[in-house]
């Protein structure tokens, strides 16, 4: 009678452990969620609505280069008749914050840069394939302290803030969060 339980034991724990195997995870970065007729998606320049000069110029391009070198799909500047979805973005806020503060000079040391996003993909049809409404990223830099070496830091920040928007941009519509 032994032998026959061990057996069941043993065939329940193959059992459950071949059920665990399928349960629906897979590697992040391998999952596309967009439909298999999207194969060109036009990336027209961001709206800007805040006085940062230039900002949704720098979130476009690095939203453009990051679908370009991590996806198979032909990116156009322009919406038309030749992209099969259309991604639109709108940056509604801007602002930098002193983080830190020098205690012998009282002058900031630290800023907190952050970036409020607005975006949307669509098909040809109009229909919603991914949207997030309000995207917030944040991005701190050091002010330097020494006058003769002194260069405006929030450029290097921004430029650092578009690239981090624009892997997780990419990663949540082929993720599909």
């Amino acid at each position: 009678m032994r032998p026959w339980r061990s057996g069941c034991l043993a065939l329940g724990c193959f059992a459950l452990l071949a059920a665990g195997t399928g349960c629906g995870y897979h590697t992040a970065g391998h999952a596309v969620q967009l439909p298999e007729y999207v194969k060109t998606i036009a990336v027209p320049a961001f709206v800007n609505e805040t006085s940062t000069y230039r900002i949704e110029q720098l979130l476009t391009s690095s939203v453009v280069r990051e679908f370009t070198t991590r996806t198979h799909y032909h990116i156009l500047n322009d919406p038309g008749e030749a992209a099969d979805a259309t991604l639109r973005g709108t940056v509604l806020s801007t602002s930098a914050s002193p983080l830190t503060y020098n205690s012998t000079t009282g002058q900031a040391a630290s800023v907190l840069v952050v970036v409020s996003m607005r975006v949307a993909l669509t098909d040809r049809q109009g229909k919603v394939l991914y949207q997030n409404p309000s995207y917030l990223f944040r991005e701190q830099y050091e002010v330097s302290q020494d006058l003769a070496s002194f260069f405006e830091e929030d450029s290097p920040a921004f430029r650092r803030l578009s690239q981090d928007f624009a892997r997780t941009l990419v990663s949540n519509i082929l993720e599909g969060f």
